[in-house]
């Protein structure tokens, strides 16, 4: 039973999980939220229910938010998803609401204020005319890096760009894009991966025109740095990395052979090593799951399902939902585990022979998680779903948070005819470990 305590906006669910509104948000179509927890301050970023970007500002134990309108609302584009961040001064850093439009960027003047964020028009001012997917992360150094994706879907370049709290400026990474399309495709890449080894590890697939189906070529290469990349077995490599670039091809899977951008996850094995997990089609045309791992100088994969389900997913646009999701290898309890996911076959989380990389068994979910309750649908207006959002802020030892809010799926980035559902509530989960 979950008890509700509309008044103080406070949902307890026993044992101790406990759900907090935030506000009522755009529920016409899916499009990404973000969560940061920073200390004992937590924000989020979201499209209210008029669409308006907006940022929430809480004191953690407080069900009282205070917000900050951002002058940028949404329209029906799944890809414009909200991002944030801090640098080391504890400054607020705010994107998102872009697809190969010019940069869209918000930046506070004090630490841990969303009442001084202001529009920041340029961050180097090179490349940031058509910008999408845009992503904060760490270096080596604790220095805010952003990377983004310049140009469209078939003919795109990516880009890293590197924070200094002393001059409140960006500049380039690289002296050049970490991706290069060469006017003729462009690179998907995962966010880098800071594996045991010390090291970032990159995946990333090619895609010769807006078309889902053109994607093709599953790639990996790391770093120390974020600066100097190499192959699999230490070779250097030069920039920017093209299509002919060699020596970085897990599987040179072809063009509408099955493997989708992000798709594709980086695990660790016992050893420590990188393994990639990623779906393609069989040679019978069915979609499977595959582990990649490089050993003695070569990648090697192995098929690890047995389906009988082909996903043909094919056009532009945001696809309406993942039928297949595999997440990264992980070590748990000394077990090599891996999640995968299926909307015929169902969800699961099987553990790995160590040898072999094939599936031994499903093993019982022992990771924090909401209670089964709040997976489901509450809203009466047909088609809604559930979706989620982690933290991306420095997680508490005793609990991780979460985002939860209800909205129509993606519609290939096109109108949807009214009616629209009413304003979903935007809630804060704290799960404990």
């Amino acid at each position: 039973m979950i008890l509700c305590g509309s008044a103080l906006g406070l949902v307890a669910t026993p044992p101790v999980t406990v759900v907090v509104d935030v506000a009522p948000v755009w529920a016409g179509h899916a499009v990404g939220f973000s969560l940061l927890t920073q200390g004992d301050q937590q924000f989020v970023a979201f499209y209210a229910a008029d669409r308006q970007m907006t940022v929430g500002q809480r004191t953690l134990g407080s069900t009282v938010w205070k917000f900050k309108k951002l002058p940028s609302a949404v329209g029906w584009d799944s890809h414009n998803y909200l991002t944030l961040a801090v640098d080391r001064d504890l400054c607020l850093h705010v994107s998102g609401n872009m697809h190969c439009v010019p940069l869209i960027y918000f930046r506070s003047t004090k630490p841990l204020d969303i009442n001084s964020l202001v529009q920041v028009p340029h961050m180097t001012g090179n490349h940031e005319e058509q910008v999408t997917y845009p992503k904060f992360l760490r270096d080596p150094k604790g220095r805010l890096v952003f990377y983004f994706r310049d140009g469209h879907s078939g003919n795109g370049n990516t880009f890293f760009n590197v924070y200094d709290e002393k001059s409140r400026s960006w500049q380039s990474l690289m002296d050049t894009p970490l991706f290069d399309g060469e006017g003729q495709r462009n690179a998907y890449p995962n966010e880098p991966v800071l594996g045991p080894d010390g090291r970032y590890h990159l995946v990333w697939v090619w895609r010769e025109t807006p078309m889902a189906e053109t994607n093709h070529h599953l790639s990996y290469i790391r770093s120390r740095d974020l600066s100097h990349w190499e192959t699999a077995d230490g070779k250097p490599l030069k920039l920017p990395i093209t299509a002919s670039t060699e020596g970085v091809v897990v599987d040179p899977v072809p063009v509408k052979g099955g493997i989708i951008n992000g798709g594709s996850q980086t695990g660790f094995d016992l050893q420590g090593q990188a393994v990639v997990s990623y779906f393609k089609y069989d040679a019978a045309g069915n979609t499977q799951v595959y582990l990649a791992r490089f050993r003695q100088g070569a990648w090697a994969s192995v098929q690890v399902t047995d389906w009988q389900y082909r996903w043909d997913f094919s056009g532009g646009g945001s696809l309406e939902q993942m039928a297949v999701h595999v997440g990264p290898l992980k070590v748990a309890d000394g077990k090599l585990t891996l999640a995968v996911s299926h909307l015929k076959y169902g969800t699961g989380n099987f553990e790995v022979d160590p040898a072999t990389g094939k599936l031994k068994g499903k093993l019982p979910n022992t990771e924090p998680h909401p209670p089964a309750a709040l997976g489901k649908v509450s809203s009466k207006f047909p088609g809604m779903m559930v979706h989620w959002a982690s933290d991306t802020g420095k997680p508490l030892p005793a609990a991780i948070f979460g985002l939860r809010w209800e909205a129509l799926p993606a519609n290939r980035d096109q109108p949807r005819p009214p009616p629209w559902p009413e304003p979903s509530m935007l809630q804060v989960l704290e799960i404990p470990k």
